[in-house]
Parts: structure tokens; sequence; C-alpha cells
């Protein structure tokens, strides 16, 4: 995949001195339900740790006090509801890209919820996990922004495509979709497929994909177009699971690891 190093470190390194935590974007990740707070906390640090200036996480009344304690650097935006995704952040036009999806669970309350965010931000997100789920369930693909992000593992993809061919599905519905396994493909709206050269089968663990959610939202809330952030995302998601990996088994590699080492991975 045509992602180098240069091309990293001008995204995420070259920073003015004057600069400041508003310059590098404020995101929205509305993620987590009762029991699955993890995934919250999973995609948030990763997203943290990819440069992004401000991070706002939406979640259920009682996985707040979690989020705040585990990720003491993200603002809190407190759902309705006590254990599931039912109702829309404030003041959404102040966020510079939105992530939805980790954990989020898939109840009627819940797809309702991910519908009316889908028709309130008009600009391109990333949508992962249940996110992809109850777009299925509800038949709501037609309500996606063009050029969002996409990232389905193979389940997730057949409840929402099928069998139909995915550079078919990407140009047709002005999509970037993100194909997670072994070399993962970026298809985009014009055609062109990349594939992924970093990772390593120590990778496949629960929460990775979460991971992927945080570094992909941090770098289009910096700014980076859709086609950009996840290219760059997915290397950047698979190189820091190399690194983690030379410092142990591919079998005790968890998503925790990957998270940490984004702050070598994302030196450039």
């Amino acid at each position: 995949m045509s992602v180098t190093i240069p091309f990293m470190a001008d995204c995420l390194n070259h920073r003015r001195p004057d600069t400041h935590k508003g310059d590098y974007g404020h995101a929205l990740l509305v993620a987590g339900s009762y029991g699955k707070a993890g995934a919250a906390i999973l995609a948030a640090r990763a997203c943290l740790r990819s440069g992004v200036g401000l991070l706002t996480v939406h979640v259920p009344r009682q996985l707040v006090p979690l989020l705040q304690v585990a990720v003491p650097e993200a603002m809190v935006s407190v759902d309705k509801d006590d254990v599931c995704f039912t109702s829309l952040p404030d003041n959404l036009e102040r966020y510079n890209a939105v992530a939805m999806g980790p954990g989020l669970g898939t109840s009627a309350a819940t797809q309702q919820a991910v519908q009316a965010l889908l028709m309130a931000v008009r600009f391109p997100l990333v949508l992962d996990a249940d996110a992809l789920n109850c777009i299925a369930r509800a038949g709501m693909l037609a309500t996606i922004p063009s050029q969002s992000v996409l990232t389905p593992h193979d389940g997730e993809y057949s409840r929402l495509f099928g069998e139909a061919e995915t550079a078919a599905v990407a140009m047709q519905h002005q999509l970037h979709i993100v194909r997670k396994g072994h070399h993962s493909r970026i298809y985009c709206p014009d055609g062109t497929c990349y594939v992924n050269d970093s990772g390593n089968p120590g990778m496949a663990t629960a929460g990775s994909g979460d991971v992927l959610t945080g570094v992909i939202l941090a770098l289009l809330a910096q700014g980076l177009a859709p086609d950009q952030a996840a290219r760059l995302g997915v290397y950047l998601h698979g190189r820091a699971g190399d690194i983690a990996v030379q410092q142990q088994s591919q079998a005790s590699l968890i998503a925790s690891d990957i998270i940490e080492t984004l702050k070598t991975a994302t030196r450039g």
C-alpha cells in the first residue's frame, strides 16, 4: 500500500510551535453499551494516541464513571438511557469527525438512534461493528453519508452487502470500505483498491477493530481526506501491531498492546 514514512510524518508530526489542541480536531465517538464499555475505552484511547486534539465519547449513563477513570483525557457526553445508545449528542456541528459502532449493541432503540445520527451528520463518518449491524438490520444503507469509511469484518460485510463484490459496492455507494483481515484491503469510491502490507496474525484478537476505529477517527478529525485517513489508519494500526509483537508472542498480543505501541508507530 502506498503509505510512506515521510507521508505519515507530514500528516502527524509537523506541528507549528504556536499550535493548540483546537488545531487538531474535535472528534466524537459514539460507542459502548452495558457490558461493552471496553470497546468504547479501547477506541477512545486509540483515538487520543493518534493525535486528535479533543475527543468526546458519547456513552450510556452507567458507563460514564468507567470512561472518566479509564480515559481521563476524553470528555464524556451522556446518553439519556442507562444502558444503551438512544439519543443524539448535543451540538453535533462542533465536531470535525464522528465515529460510531464499537460495543454499541443492536436494540431497537439503538437502531433508531443510529439512523437519526446518520441523517443528522452529513459529512463522512467512520462506521464499525454494531453501527454496521444496526444499519443492516434496519435497512438504512441509503442514509450513510457518501465518502464515509466503513470497517467491516467478513460477517458484518455479509450482513450489510450480502455477496456483492466490494469494489462495486464502494463505487455504487461512494464509500471507503476497509475489509479487515490478513492484508486488509481498502476499497475506494473511484474503484481503487489498496492492499495493506503491515500487521500480523497476533492482531486477530478482541478489541483490535475498536482500536482501528479510533485511529481512523483521529486522522479524519485532523483534516485528512477519508481515503487518506483509511489508508494511513490501517497502516498505522498494523505497524503498531508489528512493533508490539516484537516485544512478545503473537498469542499474547492484546488490543491494549497495539494502543501502547501507537506512540512508536506514529513517529514516522
